[in-house]
C-alpha cells in the first residue's frame, strides 16, 4: 500500500504546475518508481516527480538530468519545500560524481559533503526551469567554516565546586571514552559535571561530523548551520519509552542513543528508567551500533556513544547520610538499586559515589586556591590521547609483572567476568596515558580498581560486592 504522502504528491504536482502557468497534458501520466519493492514514503520525491514530468514535455533538455541526484518537496504554489536526508543524497551523488539538485533551506546542509559537489539549491521550481533553458543560473552554495561553527555552551568545570576525585574520573573518562556511573544523594554536582563533560572531550573530527550530521539529517532535527559541529549531549527524561531510547515508530526513526553518536548519553534517575528500556541499551554499547526491526524493513543506525548515568542511593535519595535516612535503611537501597541489572552494571567502567558538598567548598574561594577550568582538563585529555596514538603495544602486551599479579588477585578475589577484567584494563590504560606511560603500572590498576569498586556504604552496596 503507497505511503499517503507518495498518493498526495500527484495533487501537489499538478497545482505547483498550474501555480507557475504550466499545462499538463489532457491524458494519463505513469511515473514509475523502481525499483517495486522498496517502500517508498514522504514528500522528498515531489521534485525528481515533476523535472522527470518536464523534461518528458521537452521543457528543456532530459539529458542535463541524468548528471544530478534529486530530492525535495513541492507547495502548492510551487515552492520547493525542505526534507530529511539531503546530506544523505548529497554523499551519494558525491560518491558516484553526480550533482545534487534540493531545496535552497537545505543547501548548507548538502554544502557539507565537499566543495566538489555540485549543488543546484533552488527555492522553486520556476528557478529550475530557467536554469535548465539558460535563462537564469543557479549559484553553487559557499561551504562554510567548520571552526565557525564549534562554540560550547555547556559551562565550565570550575563552576563545580569540590568533588576532586570526580573531576578525575571524568578526566579519565574523556581519555578512553569510559561509561561512567554516579551514586549520591540529591543536589551533590551529579547532572552539573555531566552537562560539563563536553567542554574536556576532544572536538569532532570532520568524519565524525559528518556520521553525526547524516543522523541529524534523517530524524529532520538539523541546526540552521546545516552541521552538528559539536558532540551531541542528549538527556532524555526518564520517563522515555524504549521506542524513544533505541528508534523505531512508523519510519523507524533513529533514537536518543543514535542521536548521541559520538557523543554523550546522559540517564538521569537512571533505575527510574523503564527496565526494558534500559536493558535495550546492553548489545549497542557493546557492538556501537542499534537495529530497529520492524515487520517491513530493518535499519542500523550508528550509536557510539559514551553512556554517563546518575541516579540516587535509594527511593528517598539519602541512604548514608546521617540523620537524612528513611526508616527502611539499608532495606529500601537495596530494594532500589536492584532495579539495575547486573549485566546493564557490568557495562559501567567507572562507578562512583558522590559525597554532598561541604559548605566550605561552596563558600567564595581563597585567593591561593587554584580551580581548573574546563580548558586545563581538555589539554589534558588531549594530550593524552595523543600519546595513545604513539603506543603500538596493545593493552595485554604492556602490564610489568607487578602489574599482571595485582589484576590477577584482585580477579580471583572478586571472581571478575572477562568483560569486566577488560575494561578494568582499558580504564588503567587511559590513567597510563594521562601520565605519558608506555606500560600499565601497579599504580594504574590499582586507580582503576578504586573508581570502580568503591565502597560508599557501610551496610549495603551491590555494586562493589562489599569492603
Amino acid at each position: 500500500m503507497p505511503d499517503k504522502s507518495i498518493a498526495e504528491s500527484k495533487e501537489r504536482i499538478r497545482a505547483s504546475f498550474s501555480h507557475v502557468g504550466l499545462t499538463l497534458p489532457p491524458r494519463r501520466i505513469i511515473v514509475n518508481l523502481a525499483p517495486s519493492d522498496l517502500q517508498k514514503e514522504g514528500a522528498h520525491y515531489d521534485l525528481p516527480i515533476a523535472l522527470g514530468i518536464l523534461a518528458a514535455l521537452d521543457a528543456f533538455d532530459k539529458a542535463q538530468l541524468q548528471e544530478y541526484i534529486i530530492i525535495g518537496g513541492l507547495s502548492l504554489d510551487a515552492l520547493i519545500a525542505p526534507v530529511v536526508g539531503v546530506l544523505a543524497a548529497a554523499l551519494m551523488a558525491s560518491s558516484t560524481n553526480r550533482g545534487l539538485i534540493c531545496p535552497a533551506a537545505n543547501c548548507n546542509e548538502a554544502s557539507w559533503a565537499g566543495s566538489h559537489l555540485n549543488v543546484l539549491a533552488a527555492p522553486d521550481l520556476i528557478s529550475l526551469v530557467n536554469h535548465f533553458n539558460g535563462s537564469c543560473e543557479l549559484r553553487a552554495p559557499a561551504v562554510p567554516d567548520v571552526q565557525a561553527q564549534r562554540s560550547l555552551s555547556c559551562g565550565d568545570m570550575q563552576e563545580v565546586r569540590g568533588q576532586s576525585m570526580l573531576k578525575r574520573i571524568f578526566e579519565v573518562a574523556a581519555v578512553g571514552n569510559h561509561n561512567v556511573l554516579m551514586i549520591g544523594p540529591p543536589g551533590a554536582g551529579k547532572s552539573m559535571i555531566s552537562q560539563r563533560l563536553m567542554g574536556i572531550l576532544p572536538p569532532l573530527t570532520p568524519e565524525e561530523a559528518i556520521e553525526t550530521t547524516m543522523i541529524y539529517s534523517l530524524a529532520g532535527m538539523l541546526p540552521d548551520e546545516g552541521l552538528m559541529a559539536q558532540r551531541p549531549f542528549r538527556a532524555p527524561h526518564h520517563s522515555a519509552s524504549l521506542v524513544a531510547l533505541v528508534g523505531g515508530g512508523i519510519h523507524a526513526k533513529p533514537g536518543e542513543i543514535s542521536l548521541a553518536h559520538n557523543g554523550v548519553l546522559f540517564l538521569d534517575e537512571l533505575p527510574e528508567f523503564a527496565r526494558c528500556a534500559l536493558e535495550s541499551l546492553r548489545q549497542p554499547l557493546e557492538s556501537n551500533v542499534i537495529t530497529v526491526s520492524r515487520a517491513n524493513q530493518h535499519i542500523t543506525y550508528p550509536a557510539k556513544i559514551q553512556l554517563i548515568a546518575a541516579m540516587n542511593p535509594c527511593r528517598c535519595g539519602y541512604y548514608g547520610v546521617t540523620q537524612k535516612e528513611c526508616s527502611r535503611a539499608p532495606r529500601c537501597a537495596s530494594d532500589y538499586q536492584s532495579k539495575i541489572s547486573g549485566p546493564l552494571l557490568d557495562r559501567f567502567d567507572l562507578v562512583v559515589y558522590v559525597p554532598q558538598v561541604p559548605v566550605d567548598d561552596l563558600l567564595p574561594q581563597r585567593k591561593n586556591v587554584l580551580i581548573e577550568t574546563s580548558d586545563t582538563i581538555q589539554k589534558r585529555v588531549l594530550s593524552a590521547i595523543e600519546f595513545k596514538k604513539t603506543l603500538t603495544t596493545s593493552v595485554d602486551d604492556d602490564l610489568l609483572p607487578e602489574t599482571q599479579q595485582c589484576l590477577r588477585i584482585f580477579a580471583e578475589k572478586r571472581d571478575l567476568s572477562a568483560r569486566s577484567c577488560t575494561r578494568l584494563l582499558k580504564v588503567a590504560r587511559s590513567i597510563a596515558n594521562l601520565d605519558s606511560s608506555a606500560t600499565i603500572k601497579a599504580h594504574h590498576i590499582e586507580e582503576a580498581i578504586h573508581y570502580k569498586y568503591i565502597n560508599p556504604y557501610s551496610h549495603c552496596n551491590r555494586y562493589n560486592g562489599g569492603s
